[in-house]
């Protein structure tokens, strides 16, 4: 698995990518708990706001020495425990400061189901403290009660203002002129006596409270609620919430990627075209990022390749150019010399060194030829094709050669009528080395076969010589490359042949190779040709 990394870089991006989303959504599930932990205190916030600001009213209505006596009476009604304190005496941080000073009311979570509740008094030097271990009837029916009895110590009219000093909260409490509706006989007689009347709501997990005030007449009925329940977000919803966190992040993520990916293979497709000898391509450039930049560094390498290549096709050409004109001046001059003596022994010294000028023609004209197939190819010269029959081509090649190799039987092997999309003169001087390189090394017989496979033309050209080892198969195909068996320089070529061949091949955007034949046991060169629409 390292090495799979280490051999791919956008593997190991995409694996980053993974590991970063898993981050992410973890941090997601991570935030949602955290705003329904936020939720559960604004709640419970909620919930003590009304008792807190009726205590604080009440205790500010009463003289200081009386404070203990009624916090002490109220304990044991609501079975809590209150407490007043200064402010400089409880450890309060600024922002929870900040909080009291603007009147909020700060619920501390003491164990699983008790707490601690605080509320700074009118008087800005004292904080009310209210420790409870539970919440329970008790204490909903006490708060209710005590809030009555506040209320009716006010004239009616009075009781609306007084309970806007107490009921500022998202609990609702009002009062009514008339007896609370939805509530049926038993719970109305029990209102009619003072009892506290609790009604529950199962369908919406909440609660209302209700007491008749003494006196009756306007505004006497007390309503408090519905008290809705907390409601935490299910871990359903939270999976679900990460979830599309975390494909929304994964397709944006992808979406990058992708463009960055399509980009990375132009650039090797443009490498993969240029290695196949297309010096003309060139990679589209679309911005100025590190991939614009890249792009554009790779095109000036191309072009200086490009350049270099030429230069070197150039020279190679004029040389060989160059080399025509002594060569022929020296024949001049040896048909002169031949035509002048009759001696014996000077004419044989004159055909060997006519015979090597013939080399030397034969090896200057295969360099003209290598050096043409490199100027089209650096220059970006698309090949003229046409449909060539290739049974005629290979026919055309046996009538050339077997004249000069008598002692060989090459035949072309049977088989249907194939054309492909080439140039032809190229892929002629193609075969034609290939099968001059067979008749060098045969002993007695070279066969062509030419045969159409799907989208692709091949043609073999096996001979039964010595054939050619594993390990020089490929070495073979370079310029002026000869092995050190019976396929040396005394068989005759200049190691070009090859080289044009697969030249050739690669303008066209095919192959060659070379394997063993298995029916006659020498060499067997194949030509793969693609067939183009």
């Amino acid at each position: 698995m390292r090495r799979v990394l280490a051999d791919s870089t956008f593997l190991r991006v995409y694996v980053l990518l993974a590991l970063a989303l898993l981050l992410t959504f973890g941090l997601a599930l991570l935030g949602v708990a955290m705003v329904d932990q936020v939720r559960r205190e604004h709640h419970r916030e909620q919930l003590a706001e009304v008792p807190m600001r009726l205590l604080a009213q009440r205790l500010e209505a009463l003289p200081a020495d009386a404070h203990a006596g009624w916090l002490e009476t109220q304990a044991r009604r609501l079975d809590l425990t209150p407490s007043v304190l200064p402010v400089q005496s409880a450890s309060l941080g600024y922002f929870t400061r900040l909080r009291l000073e603007r009147g909020k009311v700060l619920v501390q979570e003491r164990d699983e189901r008790g707490g601690r509740l605080r509320k700074l008094l009118p008087d800005g030097e004292r904080l009310l403290q209210v420790d409870l271990a539970s919440l329970s009837e008790q204490q909903l029916r006490g708060f209710t009660e005590l809030l009555a009895e506040w209320l009716a110590e006010s004239p009616p009219a009075e009781r609306h203002a007084r309970l806007s000093r107490v009921a500022e909260s998202s609990i609702t409490v009002e009062l009514g002129d008339a007896p609370p509706a939805g509530l049926d006989p038993y719970q109305l007689g029990r209102l009619a006596d003072g009892e506290v009347v609790m009604r529950l709501f199962p369908g919406r997990w909440s609660m209302a409270m209700y007491l008749a005030l003494p006196g009756g007449g306007e505004a006497s009925w007390l309503s408090i609620g519905p008290v809705e329940a907390f409601d935490p977000v299910p871990g359903s919803l939270q999976l679900l919430v990460a979830l599309i966190l975390l494909a929304v992040l994964g397709a944006t993520i992808y979406l990058l990627i992708r463009g960055i990916e399509a980009r990375m293979a132009r650039l090797e497709l443009a490498a993969t075209r240029i290695a196949a000898g297309r010096l003309d391509t060139r990679v589209k450039v679309e911005s100025g990022d590190f991939l614009g930049r890249l792009g554009m560094a790779f095109n000036g390498m191309v072009a200086q390749v490009q350049a270099l290549l030429r230069a070197q096709q150039d020279m190679i050409r004029a040389v060989s150019h160059e080399l025509r004109t002594p060569v022929a001046r020296i024949r001049f001059a040896v048909q002169m010399v031949e035509d002048m003596t009759d001696d014996a022994a000077i004419r044989r010294q004159l055909q060997g060194i006519d015979g090597d000028i013939e080399e030397l023609d034969g090896l200057v004209d295969e360099i003209l030829t290598y050096a043409r197939l490199g100027s089209d190819a650096v220059k970006g010269r698309e090949m003229e094709a046409t449909l060539v029959d290739c049974r005629a081509m290979a026919e055309r090649v046996i009538d050339a050669l077997s004249p000069l190799h008598g002692h060989l039987a090459i035949v072309l092997a049977e088989g249907p009528e194939v054309e492909a999309l080439a140039e032809a003169r190229y892929l002629q001087r193609a075969l034609q080395n290939l099968v001059a390189n067979a008749c060098r090394h045969a002993r007695s017989r070279v066969v062509i076969q030419v045969q159409a496979e799907p989208r692709l033309v091949r043609i073999d050209v096996e001979d039964d010589g010595p054939g050619v080892p594993v390990g020089e198969r490929q070495a073979i195909f370079k310029p002026f490359a000869r092995l050190d068996d019976s396929r040396t320089r005394s068989s005759g070529g200049y190691g070009l042949g090859l080289s044009i061949v697969q030249k050739v091949m690669t303008w066209h955007g095919g192959s060659v190779g070379v394997d063993a034949s298995p029916a006659l046991g020498g060499a067997r060169f194949t030509l793969l040709l693609p067939q183009r629409p």
